[in-house]
């Protein structure tokens, strides 16, 4: 652990002794647990809806994280702290004086401390968002993985130390945390340090059986350092003593349950509840010689409560492979629920807190004292405080991305392959910004047409590695691993994917350094990602994911890989833009625009959901005159445009239409205009857009559409679910046909699979000639 640290060396035990850093542990843990108990008992609550909070999840993280931030941290070091120890998290940063005290009693008020750790609405220093059980331990992957590529990318950007996680061990059901374990590029990074929090209960229940040695083997299998804390120093010395070796072969052959019942008897019952019937009279010699409190001391004391044996450990740790520490703790440590199954949740009463206090030597009529000036503890806060203090983030004018691009749009294409033909014209037309791009995607670059960009820009490494393909003739995708590269590539896990791109797309405040990731994966796997996607964004990550191929358009592909709801997914994601441009030329402008927001103070991350079906752009009738071309381009970064020349006002029915259908709308005013009817064609760029203008936010294009004072029925159709495009109903009040996808779909050609579901010409037609009475 020595050899991770930059400019700071501490040795805790030289200058104080560990006895400090347990009076500083006192003092969290009654500081902690204050902070959730004044915001239950402490302020009016006039809803009937508890306020809640985890003072016993809180309390057994407590030693670990004094012995990190009093002793092991340095400044440059990344802590992402479990999501039930936040008030730990807000306790030590109100002694190290990163917490006004006026937030210590606003946990889960407006305004004041959040639930749980939140980089970006905490007023103290928080280095990741937790809350989503296990995607925020892993968060710290990702962050490592980014700063390794930011370094190796620019000069400027500021070193880092170590990132290190700390999550309970109930976390580690989740199935995100296996799949960013077992990446291969995750073995590579000795910066990486997991402690766990082995508490052995969850929020319902303890954890049943002992696991550890299956967790354990995991971690080992995927080359990670293991490290096990069960027993502290003082109870070890039990365990040298006679009849030691069967006391402590008897603990650990212990049900967890039944340790946690032991913590939970009367202390004159400890030592016969060991020994049980079987216990040998060498076994019971060494209980009876311990008075009663000192052996039910003894059993409560775990690696994980045991500064020095930390301290000692951190040294132990490896710097060129990640490590995890199991660190074994009592859930509730120190409180009058130690131990309870049911104490999740639990709320110390009056006289519980009282007698906390008592314990700790804390006054609850001014419960927010800190040491006295001038005590070992007030002066080891000093010197922390100014450990760890952090330079500002270093700001830099990002470069500004281009409105539009030359190259003219003539043949039908697809918009993926018109994603592979942008992302080469930007290196050329916009070298500065193109090299703050980074492309990512969990091992379908090549069919998500990124080949032609990775063939230029190499396959992002730690280190470089050999091309053992580089002299064969025939191959098409050169996968050149460079430190230089601009594409990172990772296993097939979407999960993994875009916790790499959140992580990426706070590098500008993280480090001072903007990247813009762009992030490719098959559209229907839009759902599997979607929680740590917005996890990402709501903790600052701006980034750029494409779905594609989408929708039963992808029709050979049947019903698994058809996505439906995706569109809406896209509209309702905090934080986000979602587009479906129909049209190379609108994907050119819209990207542009989305890349311009990513990586930038009040910026937004986008979703683009694009097909494999070529387009003819004639069917865009895009204007050939510049000021006509260029009010088009805004209308198309803003949400839509029509196609139609005729005016609104001749309209009988208007035909709403987003991506890849385009096509059958256009056609379908056609086949209506041959009957006498007069339809007008609206190609939306973005829904979501559109949608916030309908509710006064952005741009006024949704007026600009469908203008009040034309009111014309509706005929709305994608290749999605019909919801996604309802909202237009409520524009003008106009009579509204919905037509999408609302059923799983199976292998077809295009033409059926459009018929199949009414979204197909002839569907379109009927539905425009109902609405218009014939």
């Amino acid at each position: 652990m020595n050899q991770l640290r930059h400019d700071i060396d501490i040795d805790i035990d030289a200058t104080t002794g560990t006895e400090v850093l347990d009076e500083i542990s006192r003092k969290v843990l009654w500081l902690s647990t204050a902070i959730v108990d004044a915001a239950n008992h402490g302020r009016p609550n006039t809803s009937g809806v508890k306020v809640g909070g985890h003072q016993a999840s809180s309390a057994s993280m407590v030693d670990i994280m004094v012995s990190l931030w009093f002793s092991e941290l340095s400044r440059h070091d990344r802590v992402s702290v479990k999501p039930h120890a936040s008030p730990v998290l807000h306790a030590i940063n109100y002694l190290l004086g990163d917490l006004d005290p006026k937030y210590l009693t606003s946990l889960r008020a407006q305004g004041g401390l959040q639930s749980y750790p939140s980089r970006l609405k905490d007023p103290d220093t928080v280095d990741f968002s937790t809350g989503s059980v296990g995607i925020g331990a892993t968060a710290a992957i990702w962050a490592a993985m980014a700063h390794r590529y930011v370094a190796s990318h620019f000069d400027t950007a500021p070193k880092a130390g170590r990132f290190v996680s700390l999550l309970g061990d109930a976390e580690l059901d989740e199935g995100a945390i296996w799949e960013a374990v077992a990446d291969p590029s995750v073995a590579r990074l000795g910066e990486l340090l997991w402690i766990v929090d082995l508490n052995r209960q969850s929020l319902d229940r303890v954890v049943p059986d002992v696991q550890i040695h299956r967790l354990m083997g995991m971690f080992d299998a995927a080359g990670w350092q293991v490290i096990t804390l069960k027993w502290g120093r003082a109870i070890s010395a039990l365990f040298e003593r006679p009849g030691g070796d069967e006391l402590r072969a008897r603990l650990e052959a212990m049900p967890n349950e039944e340790y946690q019942r032991l913590l939970r008897v009367d202390t004159s019952l400890v030592a016969d509840r060991i020994a049980g019937e079987r216990g040998s009279a060498g076994l019971r010699a060494l209980l009876a010689s311990l008075p009663a409190a000192e052996l039910a001391a003894a059993i409560r004391d775990l690696g994980g409560h045991d500064h020095g044996l930390l301290l000692d450990t951190y040294d132990s740790v490896e710097s060129t492979r990640p490590t995890v520490i199991f660190a074994y703790t009592v859930k509730g440590r120190g409180l009058p629920t130690e131990g309870h199954p049911n104490n999740h949740s639990a709320l110390l009463s009056e006289a519980q807190m009282a007698t906390l206090a008592e314990a700790v030597g804390a006054d609850p009529a001014d419960p927010w004292r800190t040491f006295a000036p001038g005590s070992r503890a007030a002066e080891l806060c000093g010197r922390r405080a100014a450990a760890l203090e952090r330079p500002p983030t270093p700001s830099r004018r990002p470069d500004v991305l281009p409105a539009a691009l030359s190259r003219p749009h003539r043949k039908a294409i697809s918009t993926q392959a018109a994603l592979g033909r942008f992302m080469a014209d930007l290196t050329r037309e916009a070298p500065a910004a193109a090299a703050r791009v980074v492309t990512c995607s969990p091992d379908v670059a090549s069919s998500t047409n990124l080949g032609g960009w990775i063939n230029k820009t190499g396959v992002w490494s730690a280190q470089d590695r050999p091309d053992w393909f580089a002299d064969d003739t025939e191959r098409v995708l050169k996968w050149s691993e460079v430190t230089t590269g601009q594409h990172i590539e990772l296993g097939i896990a979407e999960v993994n994917l875009v916790g790499l791109l959140g992580e990426l797309g706070a590098t500008w405040s993280r480090w001072g350094e903007r990247l813009i990731p762009i992030a490719t994966l098959y559209d229907p796997f839009i759902s599997r990602a979607l929680e740590p996607w917005s996890y990402g964004i709501y903790a600052g990550g701006q980034s750029i994911i494409v779905g594609t191929p989408s929708g039963v358009t992808l029709a050979p592909e049947g019903g698994a890989h058809q996505s439906i709801t995706t569109p809406s997914i896209g509209l309702e994601q905090p934080g986000c833009v979602a587009w479906e441009p129909a049209f190379a030329q609108d994907l050119e402008w819209c990207l542009l625009e989305a890349m311009n927001q990513v990586g930038v103070p009040g910026g937004t991350s986008g979703y683009f959901r694009l097909s494999t079906r070529p387009i003819d752009p004639g069917l865009a009738a895009l204007p050939l005159d510049e000021v006509l071309r260029e009010r088009r381009r805004r209308q198309a970064v803003a949400g839509g445009y029509r196609i139609t020349a005729h005016s609104p006002a001749d309209e009988q029915v208007t035909l709403v239409g987003a991506g890849a259908i385009l096509p059958e709308v256009v056609a379908a005013a056609e086949l209506l205009s041959s009957q006498g009817v007069t339809a007008g064609v609206v190609c939306l760029t973005s829904p979501d857009l559109v949608f916030r203008s309908a509710q006064g936010r952005g741009s006024d294009i949704s007026a600009a559409l469908f203008p009040a004072e034309h009111p014309a029925p509706l005929v709305t159709v994608l290749d999605g679910h019909p919801h996604t495009l309802s909202f237009l109903a409520g524009l003008r009040g106009d009579r509204t046909i919905n037509l999408g996808v609302t059923e799983f779909g199976q292998s077809s050609g295009v033409d059926d699979a459009y018929r199949l579901h009414g979204i197909d010409v002839a569907s379109i037609v009927d539905a425009a000639l109902t609405l218009t009475g014939r």
